[in-house]
């Protein structure tokens, strides 16, 4: 086997691994592929929540994403558990969440997306009963289809607790929608995390680093061509592509007790 055919085979190979199945998503549909269940076309996803700790996680990590659901038809919700408090030096929490909040809108409105806001503080979230409630109630007010959340185990502890929140709500609610986790710089946040589901991002990742530069305070041009474009490129290799972002689907074990 020369090389040409070994990149077309390991092509091949992770195309099946694509959470529809399909890379051109905007033009032939989708289908999940989750164990014991039958694929299901774009008319039964309606609706897709992405939840990050703070303003910016869910532009990096599932920006294309986005994009992709959005072009299909879906509706789109980004969710941001805190308004990033402690983000900007300098400023007061209120200051920085005013501003914060601000340019979450606007990468939002590039990716025609919904925002939602919850009451998380930035560097202090918590874990306990009245979160919990908070966080479950968030997710079955919209009633999602598909739910993509942090990776639970990563360096920053807010990434930490968010993942922790919506996997409690998944269970809590019946298991009645689809579960993935996704990377934050992986290597400097995110650890072991090894992907089982791909999607090609390739059409949409111009517009994912326009949204991304709308959190200004954050200074994305120090940190988001080394870390998330890299990211991206890394995926699009292992999945055939130019520019993916990857994903980790949490079945629902046979021995899962409640």
């Amino acid at each position: 086997m020369d090389r040409r055919d070994m990149i077309k085979r390991a092509g091949a190979a992770v195309a099946g691994l694509s959470i529809f199945g399909v890379d051109a998503i905007a033009n032939d549909g989708f289908a999940t592929r989750n164990e014991g269940k039958d694929e299901k076309s774009v008319s039964g996803r309606k609706k897709v929540m992405i939840i990050g700790a703070h303003p910016d996680d869910p532009e990096t990590m599932f920006g294309g994403t986005m994009m992709l659901f959005r072009a299909a038809g879906c509706d789109v919700v980004s969710v941001y558990m805190t308004k990033g408090e402690a983000g900007i030096p300098g400023k007061t929490h209120d200051e920085a969440a005013k501003i914060r909040e601000q340019e979450a809108r606007n990468a939002c409105e590039i990716m025609d997306v919904r925002p939602i806001f919850m009451t998380q503080i930035d560097g202090s979230s918590e874990i306990n009963k009245e979160r919990y409630a908070e966080m479950k109630e968030v997710i079955a007010a919209e009633k999602p289809d598909i739910v993509f959340t942090h990776w639970p185990i990563d360096s920053h502890a807010d990434h930490r607790v968010c993942a922790s929140l919506v996997y409690d709500a998944w269970r809590r609610l019946g298991y009645t929608f689809d579960l993935y986790y996704g990377e934050a710089m992986t290597g400097l946040q995110s650890q072991c995390f090894h992907p089982s589901h791909y999607l090609d991002i390739t059409e949409f990742s111009q517009k994912k680093r326009e949204a991304t530069f709308c959190h200004v305070s954050q200074k994305p041009e120090e940190w988001y061509d080394e870390w998330h474009l890299e990211m991206e490129k890394f995926r699009g290799k292992e999945h055939g592509c130019k520019n993916a972002e990857a994903f980790v689907l949490l079945s629902r074990g046979r021995n899962d007790i409640d």
